[in-house]
C-alpha cells in the first residue's frame, strides 16, 4: 500500500482525536463557516502533547487568529505558563478576546496587537516554546527573530510546511504558486539552519518541529 492516509484514514484520525469542549467546538464551526483558518484537529493534538512534554514557563504564539490554538495551549499547560499571542486584525483580536475570556484564561494569555514583523525584534524576554503560524511570505523573517527569542533546549512548532501538498509536487495551480515557493524556500532554511535540531512532519497541513541546541 503506497499510501495510508487517504480521506478516509483522514477523517477516521480526527473522530478519535476529537474532544468533548463545547466552547472549542463552537470556535471549529464559526472558523469553518467564516472561512477562518484555524489549526487542524490532529496538529492541535500534536501541539497540546508538546506542551504538556515541554512544559514551558513562557509560550509565545506568532498569529492569533480567533484564538483557537491559544485556548488549547492554556487548557493543557501549567498555571504559572505566561501566553504572550500577536495579531493583526483588528476583527480577529476582538473575537479572540472574547474566546478567550469565555475559557477564562484572559489573565494567563497576552495578546500582541500589530504586525508581528515590527513586535517581535523589540521583544526582550526570552521563551521556551514558540509556535508560528502566520503569512507565508513572511514566514522566514518572522523565524529568524523568533529563532533569537528562543531558549536553547527550547521549541519552535511552525505550521502549513506541506502547504496543501502543493510544496511537493510540480504542478502547482497559479493562486498558490507564489506561496508555495515562500514555503519551498522556508523548508531548506529550517532544515538547514545550524541553531536547531530540526524536522518536517508529516501532521496536518505539515508540521516543522525544531529544538534550539
Amino acid at each position: 500500500m503506497s499510501n495510508i492516509l487517504y480521506s478516509e484514514q483522514q477523517s477516521y484520525l480526527s473522530e478519535l482525536n476529537k474532544h468533548n469542549d463545547s466552547l472549542l467546538t463552537r470556535m471549529e464551526k464559526y472558523a469553518e463557516e467564516n472561512k477562518i483558518p484555524i489549526l487542524d484537529k490532529l496538529s492541535a493534538k500534536f501541539l497540546e502533547q508538546l506542551v504538556q512534554i515541554n512544559q514551558p514557563k513562557q509560550f509565545l504564539e506568532i498569529g492569533t487568529a480567533i484564538g483557537y490554538s491559544t485556548i488549547r495551549v492554556a487548557n493543557i499547560s501549567q498555571k504559572s505558563t505566561k501566553i504572550d499571542t500577536i495579531e493583526l486584525s483588528k476583527n480577529s483580536i476582538e473575537l479572540a478576546r472574547s474566546f478567550i475570556k469565555e475559557a477564562g484564561h484572559s489573565n494567563k494569555i497576552e495578546i500582541y496587537e500589530g504586525d508581528a514583523l515590527k513586535i517581535l525584534p523589540n521583544l526582550t524576554k526570552k521563551y521556551d516554546f514558540i509556535f508560528l503560524d502566520a503569512d507565508k511570505e513572511d514566514y522566514l523573517t518572522l523565524f529568524e527573530s523568533a529563532i533569537n527569542i528562543l531558549n536553547v533546549g527550547g521549541i519552535i512548532l511552525v505550521d502549513n510546511l506541506l502547504w496543501h501538498g502543493y510544496a511537493a509536487v510540480s504542478n502547482v495551480p497559479d493562486k498558490y504558486k507564489k506561496s508555495t515557493e515562500f514555503i519551498r524556500k522556508f523548508n531548506a532554511q529550517f532544515l538547514s539552519n545550524p541553531y536547531l535540531k530540526s524536522s518536517l512532519l508529516p501532521i496536518g497541513d505539515g508540521l516543522g518541529l525544531g529544538i534550539k541546541i
